[in-house]
């Protein structure tokens, strides 16, 4: 197979650093570029970073639950790869080799690279290939020939795909590798599928590893202590019933993500297998340090934010940005649907800026007419047209000096005012209309839209020097349907800033989470705001009324009142079978086996527990 990257191609990269990119993916323009910042050797003829016998076969029992799950997999294909004149390997999260197998007259080739168990082939190591960039991506790709970094991988073609486990954490890699004249189209899907095949079986050990853990700990989630129990990678996978209404989002939480309501480990004791020798878990005895709190507020240096945190996974590392980019003058891009927030996040970047005591002054570009926007932006001159203000008028751009202008909706302008846009970021300047005395800037700029501006750019309707000056730093905030479990938190908020003296009935916080947010968060206060004018006292008999609050019709399938309290037990065992129809899609024949219950008990839990 012929590598689409031709010799001359690297030769001239690696030498005069100049590339065509016509030539070549993107993908591997990005490694290459990497490589070349690293320092990486292009001319290296080997793997050269090797674990001795006992660090390799410490790094195996570290990766022992990714063996036992993948080796009977690439086992099964040993006959294909001997077919194929090809090898597979399964590499670790840090790049190391942790397995080869396949044909004996590649694997002998493979040697004369030191491409080995045990070697470590990351893009640091050995540059761009397929193993060590899709590490760096997390993203399956193929690399031919001399789109190898290295000439070390010159005569190779490989494919690999990642392995992540049902979190998204990356847990390795599968590589498919031969000699560049014996590659085929299909190893990147082959790969694809062995890696998806290993992420399921990674699932159902942890699943049952789960089910152990949490079996082994009824007891003390039963008692009348505050427990949280975690697995071996400090996940929380159950807490005791009395904490369950102070952290009602715990599955899946980082055990280090309790600070943030407020809680202390006063002690943490192993949990182990029944085989009494593994340990696959930690309960951690819990004190209450204070009522829910914010997660910045027992940090030395205190984060303003206007509205609320949350939970989830996705918005906390958008308000990770927030943190890294508010200290600094970059000019910041947020990209987000209609509704989400937007203007909450650059709020919080200017009131966590050295520019805090300076205004912060917003504008919504698409809500201007393309004739009237540039005499809001740059202000105006007394006499400068009809109707002007006698005075003359300022301009948000002056109003925001020693501050901060937030440029909402920044893709409705038109190409005119892209020009002028442009020149003013260029000299931190403007003049105002009809005048002729030029005004000193010294703004932080801060735009959002809801469009794709990169592909405004390629459709040639925005300009792209302008998305440079703008797309220093980008922030993207995820739609409410990316970060349900915030839903809690969310209402919580609303009642409190609407003075709603109301506990909202589970059932109806159930009913929320089932809804997709087209509108997101302005969507859901809208719903709100319709509810509490409705029903000042919620009941939970009367949850449906939701229904007729939301805009567009949605199966629901409705949430049962249950006739009794469960006690913590029951709620567990709810928990799992939840989890378990989930995972296989509403099959109660798998979720049953999934969990090593009868069938008939699983049917008869499912009408207790209402499902």
């Amino acid at each position: 197979m012929q590598s689409v990257c031709y010799l001359s191609t690297w030769k001239r990269f690696v030498n005069e650093g100049v590339l065509d990119p016509s030539r070549i993916s993107k993908r591997i323009i990005e490694s290459w570029h990497r490589c070349k910042s690293q320092q990486v050797n292009p001319y290296l003829k080997k793997g050269e970073h090797f674990l001795t016998s006992d660090l390799f076969k410490q790094q195996k029992e570290k990766n022992s639950l990714l063996l036992q799950a993948v080796l009977p997999t690439l086992k099964r294909i040993d006959k294909m790869m001997i077919e194929l004149e090809a090898i597979v390997l399964l590499i670790d999260p840090s790049g190391y080799v942790l397995s080869i197998t396949g044909n004996k007259k590649v694997l002998h080739e493979a040697r004369r690279i030191n491409f080995v168990e045990g070697v470590r082939w990351t893009e640091e190591e050995v540059g761009t290939n397929a193993i060590g960039t899709a590490l760096q991506t997390s993203e399956a790709i193929m690399v031919s020939g001399s789109e190898h970094y290295s000439i070390a991988s010159h005569n190779w073609s490989c494919a690999a795909a990642p392995i992540h486990s049902c979190e998204g954490e990356l847990l390795g890699v599968i590589d498919v590798s031969c000699p560049v004249d014996r590659a085929h189209p299909f190893m990147l899907g082959m790969v694809a599928s062995l890696a998806q095949e290993a992420e399921k079986e990674l699932n159902v050990q942890a699943h049952k590893k789960e089910i152990e853990l949490i079996n082994r700990c009824t007891h003390l989630l039963e008692s009348s202590q505050s427990v949280v129990v975690c697995n071996e990678r400090e996940k929380v996978v159950a807490v005791s019933e009395d904490l369950r209404q102070h952290i009602p989002n715990y599955k899946g939480m980082d055990r280090k993500e309790l600070l943030k309501y407020g809680m202390k480990v006063e002690m943490e004791s192993s949990i182990l297998a029944s085989d009494q020798t593994t340990c696959i878990g930690t309960c951690l005895h819990i004190k209450k340090v204070d009522e829910l709190s914010s997660s910045w507020t027992l940090t030395s240096k205190p984060f303003y934010f206007e509205g609320t945190i949350g939970t989830s996974s996705s918005f906390q590392r958008t308000l990770d940005d927030v943190k890294r980019v508010a200290p600094t003058e970059a000019s910041v891009y947020i990209s987000g649907e209609t509704g989400t927030g937007k203007e909450i996040i650059a709020r919080a970047i200017h009131f966590n800026s050295k520019r805090k005591n300076g205004p912060f002054i917003a504008l919504n570009c698409g809500a201007l007419p393309a004739e009237l926007i540039e005499s809001e932006l740059f202000g105006y001159v007394e006499g400068a047209f009809t109707g002007a203000k006698r005075q003359g008028h300022k301009g948000k751009f002056e109003q925001a000096n020693n501050g901060t202008i937030f440029l909402d909706e920044i893709g409705e302008i038109s190409p005119a005012m892209q020009v002028k846009l442009l020149r003013v970021l260029q000299e931190r300047r403007i003049t105002p209309v009809g005048g002729t005395k030029e005004i000193e800037l010294d703004v932080r700029i801060i735009t959002a839209t809801h469009w794709n501006l990169s592909q405004l750019v390629e459709e040639g309707k925005f300009r792209k020097d302008l998305y440079y000056r703008l797309h220093v730093y980008p922030i993207y905030v995820p739609p409410l349907r990316e970060r349900k479990e915030d839903i809690p938190y969310l209402v919580h908020y609303y009642c409190k800033q609407n003075d709603w003296n109301v506990q909202m009935p589970e059932e109806y916080i159930e009913r929320l989470k089932q809804y997709d947010w087209p509108g997101n968060i302005r969507e859901l206060f809208n719903v709100l705001d319709r509810l509490r004018i409705s029903f000042p006292y919620l009941g939970a008999e009367n949850y449906h009324v939701l229904d007729k609050f939301f805009v567009t019709d949605v199966h629901c399938f409705p949430i049962q009142k249950e006739t009794h309290k469960l006690n913590a037990r029951e709620n567990i065992q709810k928990d799992l079978m939840i989890e378990a129809l989930q995972k296989t899609q509403g099959n109660v024949s798998q979720a049953a086996k999934l969990l090593n219950m009868p069938r008939s008990t699983f049917y008869r839990r499912m009408q207790k527990y209402h499902l």
